[in-house]
């Protein structure tokens, strides 16, 4: 709702994103954005919209929104995930273009997508934080090449991608040279706002699963596990339920702009809080939780055109073991809360004044 007339918004307070919200549930309308186009709402349109020209802006901005164009992120690398400044993907200038060879990972949908947003190093000289540019890439260019990575759960969602040679005009740069861990953290603050959940109705999401779950199984259980597993569910959907108003509670205060350090504490709650309630689910499964009924199809989500929602709880568990890495692990998130909310002193940090080049590898 916040974002300009004509470029995928009305130009409204962020707020009212939860009114228009329940009255698509309420229509029974089969939409939900983040499963349209997650990385490309979530985290490319608020990095294209505070760092983008106008012209960029017309050019993406609708087609984000209306799942037109689906992005995806290439920040991680085989060596570099949490300390993602130190990536060592090189963009060298030639003329109106930068060349650009590396290798990204943990890529999510990178096979559907027809833009990434791309971080890479473009001066080794300076020091981690400050050699780094940001640029939209096109996926479709000659010599970028995407691969699957098969999760556990059978799928691939995820993937590694290849630099060879890839032409990427100067005009596509969001920031300044040298200055893309500035724009990265626009993109990273709205992906932990995103990954950490939306205002879903009272006792809908994950923990719904486990009420569903409890009731079908609870007859079953002995008076002594009945109490145990009662106090067990009871404290979960107490949880969520702390969790959802919370949620509700920052989106009514926000103001139009992009989100700070906060935004990491929905993301670590969410995250460890959807493992507790699955493992609740497989564990009420008893026998029944030891096999994963969908078997491993081994599978790219999205090829056929369709999007699968419902899956079972055994698979929920599995994919879960992802929440707490992806976005930033939890290890992460409790960094910058300490040291960019508490206040805490950070960690020793020996190479963040060093040239990248000089770091030890």
């Amino acid at each position: 709702m916040h974002f300009p007339e004509g470029r995928g918004g009305l130009g409204l307070s962020p707020g009212r994103q939860r009114v228009v919200n329940e009255a698509l549930r309420e229509a029974g309308a089969p939409w939900h954005d983040l499963l349209v186009n997650p990385i490309g709402i979530g985290m490319g349109a608020p990095t294209v919209l505070t760092y983008g020209t106008d012209e960029m802006h017309d050019k993406y901005l609708k087609r984000i929104f209306t799942g037109e164009d689906i992005w995806c992120q290439l920040f991680s690398e085989p060596g570099h995930g949490s300390d993602v400044a130190g990536l060592a993907g090189r963009g060298v200038r030639d003329g109106d273009e930068w060349i650009v060879n590396g290798q990204k990972v943990w890529t999510t949908l990178a096979h559907l997508s027809n833009f990434g947003m791309l971080l890479v190093r473009t001066n080794p000289d300076a020091p981690k934080h400050k050699g780094m540019t940001y640029f939209v890439v096109d996926m479709h260019s000659p010599g970028v090449e995407v691969k699957p990575l098969y999760q556990i759960t059978g799928e691939a969602e995820f993937n590694e991608v290849f630099f060879t040679d890839v032409a990427v005009p100067h005009s596509n740069m969001l920031g300044d040279e040298g200055e893309g861990w500035k724009v990265a953290l626009t993109t990273l603050m709205n992906e932990r706002v995103a990954l950490g959940g939306g205002t879903m109705p009272k006792g809908k999401g994950p923990i719904s699963r486990l009420i569903n779950t409890w009731q079908q199984r609870q007859d079953r259980l002995d008076p002594i596990e009945h109490a145990v597993w009662q106090d067990t569910v009871t404290q979960l959907w107490i949880e969520a339920e702390v969790l959802r108003l919370t949620t509700i509670r920052a989106r009514a205060t926000a103001k139009a702009g992009n989100p700070g350090p906060e935004g990491s504490i929905r993301k670590l709650a969410s995250a460890e809080l959807n493992q507790r309630i699955f493992n609740a689910c497989v564990d009420l499964d008893g026998t029944d939780g030891m096999l994963l009924t969908e078997g491993y199809p081994m599978t790219r989500p999205g090829e056929d055109g369709e999007t699968r929602v419902m899956h079972s709880s055994e698979w929920e568990m599995l994919r879960a073991r992802a929440n707490t890495i992806e976005g930033g692990t939890s290890e992460i998130m409790r960094n910058i809360l300490g040291e960019r909310v508490l206040g805490l002193p950070g960690e020793p940090r020996t190479d963040k004044t060093l040239p990248w080049r000089e770091i030890p590898k």
